[in-house]
């Protein structure tokens, strides 16, 4: 016997759903909470320094983006400390702060009818490692039993849904970088299948020693200790990416759900589109069918779109790749490009998603926000690259673009809504 979605079973929608964003929720190295790290976004405020957290000194990368000034106390009830890691709680507060902007009470909406799709790479790394060094110093009997649950993947998307009592569907993208954009699409499927609300996006973390190392094994982190210095995407100075954490969670909403109860549509999530890149992974030979694809998923033409918020990778293959996709799609100089990511560093499972939160802003406020510590992109990328201050301009559809280890591309098409 054929099983029925239980969303559809609530709701009665169908694949016509239109998904619009109704809230945000952002926890990021240059702000906390979405005004704040707008503001300081168009202001070129820079999340970059040395790193806090622990000594970097023995490493040969010291720079990256961190969450500054976050408690988790403030914010995350007394009983779910011990059984979360620094970047659940920013995850759980991103998710709070989302669902408050959007004037959403979770208990006002069919439980089965509201869910949850966010991104992830390793999981809460932190918390496992301070676990394995229990282990390893005190033995077994030290070793905290949340650490069966606390390092998975999914937490992020577990605790968000208990949290708020969400029992609709749900799932988890691992496609790091790109899983911002990953998430946000699965959450208009869901939304086509009949569900009323989903919290999509990411919040990511790893910066500890053990994060630390994983990030310095992909070769691809800048070795330089100045924080205006140490990222600079499309530069001829470019020399790798600053690891960071944070990310954001977008409340994504049935239009005719938002429309009945009131919230003003922030963005419509028009297009989307993903490629998988064949071995070895450092080509992106299929970045530009991703951005084609998604723009002819939102029933447009490239010229149609106002502003490209880039992948940004930060090494010059990694730039040259996607400046010689967006060369190919819009022309020479054929649209503004912009990498705020250049003051949080790449926040992986996190970074698309603050992409996302950030296009939906622009759009909100006719302004695209600029890259920093770049005077200009390298000549040969022949790129019309935002920097220094903040661009006005008539903006009605912004193209998202995240890129993840692996191969991994996605492109996603922001409209204003009608």
């Amino acid at each position: 016997m054929a099983q029925t979605n239980p969303a559809r079973r609530a709701t009665g929608r169908g694949t016509a759903a239109t998904t619009v964003i109704t809230g945000l929720g952002i926890t990021a190295p240059n702000g906390l909470g979405t005004e704040e790290c707008w503001q300081a976004t168009l202001a070129g405020r820079n999340g970059l320094a040395r790193v806090s957290r622990f000594d970097p000194a023995q490493y040969p990368a010291t720079v990256a983006g961190e969450v500054s000034g976050y408690v988790a106390a403030d914010h995350i009830p007394s009983r779910l400390l011990p059984q979360t890691d620094h970047q659940t709680r920013l995850s759980l507060t991103a998710a709070e702060w989302a669902l408050r902007h959007a004037r959403l009470d979770p208990a006002e909406v069919d439980d089965l009818s509201i869910g949850v799709s966010t991104a992830a790479s390793a999981g809460a790394v932190e918390f496992g490692q301070r676990e394995l060094q229990n282990l390893w110093s005190k033995g077994k009997d030290h070793v905290s039993a949340y650490q069966s649950f606390a390092w998975f993947y999914a937490v992020n998307n577990g605790q968000i849904s208990i949290r708020h009592g969400l029992r609709g569907p749900g799932g988890v993208l691992i496609t790091e970088q790109a899983g911002g954009l990953d998430s946000l699409a699965q959450a208009r499927r869901f939304i086509r299948k009949g569900a009323s609300v989903m919290l999509a996006g990411g919040v990511d973390g790893g910066l500890c020693p053990l994060g630390w190392v994983h990030y310095l094994t992909t070769g691809l982190v800048s070795t330089e200790a100045s924080p205006d210095r140490a990222y600079l995407p499309f530069s001829s100075a470019a020399c790798g990416f600053v690891p960071g954490e944070g990310g954001a969670i977008l409340l994504a909403e049935d239009a005719r759900h938002a429309r009945d109860r009131g919230a003003p549509a922030l963005a419509t999530v028009a297009g989307y589109a993903a490629t998988l890149d064949p071995p070895p992974w450092d080509g992106g030979s299929r970045l530009e069918r991703a951005m084609a694809n998604a723009i002819a998923d939102a029933g447009l033409r490239p010229g149609d779109i106002d502003v490209v918020f880039a992948d940004a990778a930060g090494d010059r293959k990694g730039d040259s790749t996607e400046a010689a996709a967006l060369k190919s799609l819009f022309g020479p100089r054929g649209v503004p490009v912009t990498a705020p990511k250049s003051m949080t560093g790449r926040l992986f499972a996190g970074g698309a998603s603050l992409d996302a939160a950030w296009a939906v802003l622009a759009l909100r406020d006719g302004v695209i926000p600029p890259t920093i510590n770049v005077a200009e992109p390298a000549p040969e990328y022949e790129m019309d690259l935002v920097t220094g201050e903040p661009r006005p301009a008539d903006l009605r559809t912004a193209l998202v673009v995240g890129r993840g280890f692996g191969g991994f591309n996605a492109a996603l098409v922001l409209r204003v809504p009608d």
